[in-house]
C-alpha cells in the first residue's frame, strides 16, 4: 500500500460508515461516493476560507433568510484585496494581511 492508499481507504470506509446501507462497484465508488466525500470536505474548507475573508474585511456577509449567508466583495477594501491576491499567488496558506 502506498502512502496515498491509507488516506483513500479511510475516505472510502468513512463513506460506508456514514451510509451503512450503501453498496456499489469500483467505478460507482470512485465516481459518486468519493465525490460526495470530497464535496463535504471542500464545503468545510470553503466555509473556513469565507469566514477568514469576512474576518479580514475582504468580503461582506449578508444575511438571507431564504438561502443562508451571501458573500460579496467589500468594495472599500478592493485595492487591499487585489494586493493580497497578488502577494499570495502560489501560496495556499491564509495569513493575516496585517502581518505584512
Amino acid at each position: 500500500m502506498t502512502k496515498a492508499q491509507p488516506a483513500l481507504a479511510t475516505e472510502i470506509l468513512s463513506y460506508f460508515l456514514q451510509n451503512p446501507e450503501a453498496a456499489d462497484g469500483l467505478e460507482g465508488v470512485a465516481r459518486w461516493r468519493l465525490q460526495e466525500q470530497q464535496i463535504r470536505q471542500q464545503v468545510t474548507a470553503a466555509g473556513a476560507a469565507l469566514e477568514w475573508l469576512v474576518e479580514n474585511g475582504f468580503l461582506q456577509r449578508i444575511s438571507s433568510p431564504v438561502s443562508g449567508p451571501i458573500y460579496r466583495l467589500n468594495q472599500a477594501k478592493r485595492s487591499e484585496a487585489q494586493s493580497f491576491v497578488q502577494r499570495s499567488s502560489g501560496h495556499t496558506q491564509m495569513r493575516n494581511p496585517k502581518e505584512h
